[in-house]
């Protein structure tokens, strides 16, 4: 290795990296080709798992007209995934616990590119759903085990923009998913060869992460799946008022978050943007802006308060979903651009400040958090299409701007008790 790729230490840092590896096996350093491999490892998944689990999500206008559902309806090809997820990843992490992080990883995403080239072959609505349930289960395996995994494996003084390295991976795989799928449908006019062609991309990705994520070095397995103890960990992280917060706060943010694109496909292919649905899809490239945004937030974090450059994001985000009320394409765009960037920015201190409070049982700690995020996603995602057909675009702005106002409050009350304790 070139020394210019070595981490540079100071004698003080490296003793306090000793005192927290212990004897056997050092942490994850930036800047090294380990942590290197971790981070293109991540970015894999990220796309496997968003690029998938949100791939249907500009079909929903395609889904009503074509097999005669109600907005609210369609909406179920997505948030019956994220629902199953959110119960899953409870016991997931756990499983984790005993088998290890990167195996169950690794079958997980294997199991979602199949499940989603299944889709594309069911012949009827209730089989795609029943699918798409699965593929929630499927899902599970990843998004609290890659947490758990970076904590773990990462040197605390890294963890903050490893978290937000890995943030940035599954925003470009929501990204992907969304814009390939409708570029695949205009190109095809056929959503079921476009899920076959995105369910195939994901199963290369899987086989990707399976080649470059390193082997766990720090992780000791748990004797068997221990369901009681598991059952203690949610309890004591669910008594610590501030963990508390910060699971709720991940349930207003994606309840927002995902009911705004839910239903900005309808808008975008409707009067007065008329926009084809590969057009439509293109939107979404403003994900590429939430990546890099998660990591900068997440080091800013550390230097000036979690709880302050939350409140940050969620300010940005308020001013997104205001500005989205202008009917105009240019406007739209920059407004849709501002909204990810905050919501992705909340995001990566929120599950950062996750993994940071809890001491004991991280996955546990995870599990909780991202339950909280995909409950808030199935239930304000599925909501949000009847405010959609009484009130139109008015209505769902009304949804989510009393989403993210909930959540500028908390994020104040958590920035109160990070200045108390520090």
């Amino acid at each position: 290795m070139d020394r210019q790729d070595e981490p540079t230490e100071t004698p003080l840092e490296e003793a306090e990296t000793l005192a927290l590896a212990g004897s056997r096996d050092l942490y994850l350093r930036a800047r090294t080709p380990a942590f290197r491999r971790v981070t293109a490892a991540l970015v894999a998944a990220g796309f496997s798992t968003y690029a998938l689990l949100y791939c249907v999500q500009p079909l929903l206008p395609v889904f009503s007209a074509d097999l005669g559902v109600s907005p609210s309806v369609a909406s179920l090809s997505l948030s019956l995934t994220t629902g199953t997820l959110a119960v899953a990843m409870l016991i997931a992490g756990r499983v984790s616990d005993v088998y290890g992080r990167k195996p169950i990883m690794t079958v997980s995403l294997f199991a979602v590119g199949v499940l989603t080239v299944a889709c594309a072959l069911v012949p009827g609505w209730t089989t795609l759903l029943v699918l798409r349930t699965l593929t929630g289960v499927a899902l599970s395996g990843v998004p609290a085990i890659a947490m758990a995994y970076l904590a773990e494996e990462v040197h605390p003084r890294d963890l903050g923009a490893a978290m937000g390295l890995y943030i940035a991976g599954n925003a470009y795989g929501g990204m992907a998913g969304r814009v390939i799928i409708g570029v695949l449908m205009d190109a095809t006019g056929s959503w079921r060869l476009s899920l076959a062609v995105i369910g195939a991309f994901g199963i290369a990705a899987a086989g990707l992460f399976a080649a470059l994520l390193p082997p766990s070095r720090r992780f000791e397995p748990e004797q068997g799946l221990s369901l009681p103890h598991l059952g203690r960990a949610f309890a004591r992280h669910l008594r610590d008022p501030m963990l508390l917060m910060l699971f709720v706060v991940g349930f207003v943010l994606m309840g927002g978050f995902v009911t705004t694109y839910n239903y900005l496909s309808y808008r975008l292919v409707a009067p007065p943007f008329d926009l084809s649905q590969a057009w439509a899809g293109a939107i979404f490239l403003v994900y590429s802006l939430g990546g890099p945004f998660s990591a900068w937030i997440g080091r800013l974090g550390g230097r000036h308060g979690l709880g302050r450059m939350m409140m940050v994001s969620m300010a940005l985000e308020l001013l997104g979903l205001a500005l989205t009320a202008i009917p105009s394409l240019p406007v739209a765009i920059f407004a849709i651009a501002i909204l990810t960037c905050g919501f992705f920015g909340a995001h990566a201190i929120a599950s950062g400040w996750v993994s940071r409070r809890a001491a004991t049982d991280r996955a546990a700690a995870a599990s909780l958090y991202l339950f909280a995020y995909y409950a808030g996603s199935s239930l304000f995602g599925s909501v949000g299409g009847i405010f959609w057909s009484r009130f139109g675009w008015t209505g769902v702005m009304a949804l989510v701007g009393v989403l993210i106002l909930a959540g500028l409050a908390l994020a104040r009350l958590l920035s109160r008790r990070e200045r108390r304790d520090a």
